[in-house]
């Protein structure tokens, strides 16, 4: 009975003109009947007050009439009659008429402030939600193409003031969000590009050729491999990123130096391949909690530069260990170390820098090791940071909450500075 009682509520106001439905109107509507309210009960009050307080009730006058003496007798006089009434009855009949004249006015006052009321609360509802107007303007010109667009809502701040701050906030961050996922589209495209120029190139000029030799053709075979291959190391880190940011995570204890042990297992040839000492320094005691797998692949990809870029015969060190309620796990290499103008973007996707002094940019990485390596630490409510030594090397710190017993509880706000491995 109440659902059928609702719906026709709800039919019956769907066919209300549309400025009926608006929230202006509830909100006058609302605005009037509280005042109106108000005063009825304060007119109400005062004449309950009055009426309670006083004594009222209608002239009820005596009718006396006029004798008068003739030859010594008392003779009435027709048609000379007059009304009488004593003191208290006179007060008690002004009373009432006071009372009368209060209500008259009383009535006629609530039909004033009737009206007024719903002006004053159309008005009223009518600035409260002016901000509410410049929000819904604002967001009917955004587009997904244009984001720069602020309400920038001025006066008290009050409520409305902090809801439209906060919707600016909120559209600075999609307008970056935005941005970021226009240039990672563009830079991603960009280096698809060269490989696939690479391969089609060598595809039509050597290979798709019949009396190209078999010399031209092992030549841009190798080269069609290396392209793929540099391909395939691409979008395994696009889909490292794409992994990481869609929470699928499977959280768990994980010993810090199981990891460590598993990216210098998996790097240890190509280290030896290229003459390079690698050195580690691991012990069980630290404990994070996130996924293995992605913590393996930060430490792998920090592991996988050192090893790309450092100076044949140099020497690569690896270690873990927690400080001040922090694991760390670091990867230190003895050159060519990163230039100072380098140092504050050699996170960003697809950057690879000039090089330290005398030393060629690197060009055979995909430019997303690190900017994955700390995407990987940021979700484990961790921090990858770089601590370089100019062109003696540089060392790249992992540092993420230790989970150990007795240890959360000594945890400092932010992970220590300076490099663990000196320590």
């Amino acid at each position: 009975m109440s659902g059928g009682v609702g719906t026709g509520v709800r039919r019956l106001a769907l066919r209300l003109p549309r400025w009926l439905r608006t929230v202006r109107v509830r909100l006058a509507l609302t605005y009037s009947s509280l005042l109106f309210g108000v005063t009825a009960l304060l007119l109400a009050g005062v004449y309950l007050a009055l009426s309670s307080s006083i004594s009222a009730a209608p002239l009820d006058p005596v009718t006396v009439k006029k004798f008068e003496t003739q030859d010594g007798h008392i003779v009435y006089k027709p048609g000379q009659e007059f009304q009488a009434a004593d003191f208290a009855d006179v007060q008690e009949a002004v009373n009432y008429a006071s009372l009368q004249t209060l209500r008259n006015y009383s009535i006629i006052a609530l039909v004033v402030m009737f009206v007024l009321s719903l002006a004053i609360g159309w008005w009223v509802a009518g600035r409260a939600l002016r901000p509410v107007g410049a929000i819904t303007r604002t967001a009917q010109e955004i587009n997904a193409s244009d984001l720069t667009r602020r309400i920038g809502a001025t006066g008290p701040h009050d409520e409305l003031r902090t809801l439209a701050d906060t919707i600016d906030s909120m559209l600075a961050r999609l307008d970056k969000a935005f941005t970021d996922q226009r240039r990672f589209v563009e830079d991603v495209s960009h280096e698809l590009r060269n490989p696939v120029s690479l391969i089609h190139t060598n595809v039509e000029a050597v290979l798709a050729n019949d009396r190209s030799t078999p010399t031209e053709r092992r030549e841009a075979s190798v080269v069609v491999l290396q392209a793929t291959r540099r391909m395939r190391r691409l979008l395994e880190d696009l889909l490292a990123i794409a992994r990481s940011r869609s929470e699928a995570f499977t959280d768990r204890q994980v010993d810090l130096s199981d990891a460590v042990t598993a990216a210098v297992r998996e790097h240890r040839l190509a280290a030896e391949a290229r003459g390079l000492r690698m050195v580690e320094r691991s012990h069980r005691g630290p404990v994070v909690v996130g996924d293995p797998d992605a913590l393996q692949r930060a430490l792998a990809n920090l592991l996988s530069n050192a090893v790309r870029l450092a100076p044949t015969g140099s020497t690569i060190t690896i270690g873990m260990g927690g400080q001040h309620g922090w694991a760390w796990a670091a990867v230190a290499d003895e050159g060519p170390g990163i230039a100072e103008a380098d140092r504050e973007r050699i996170f960003d996707r697809f950057y690879r820098g000039n090089g330290a002094a005398g030393q060629e940019p690197a060009t055979d990485g995909s430019g997303l090791g690190l900017a994955i390596a700390r995407q990987i630490a940021e979700s484990h409510e961790g921090r990858l940071v770089l601590v370089s030594r100019g062109t003696a090397g540089s060392t790249f710190v992992l540092w993420l909450p230790d989970h150990a017993m007795n240890r959360s509880a000594n945890r400092t706000d932010a992970p220590p500075e300076g490099d663990p491995l000196l320590g």
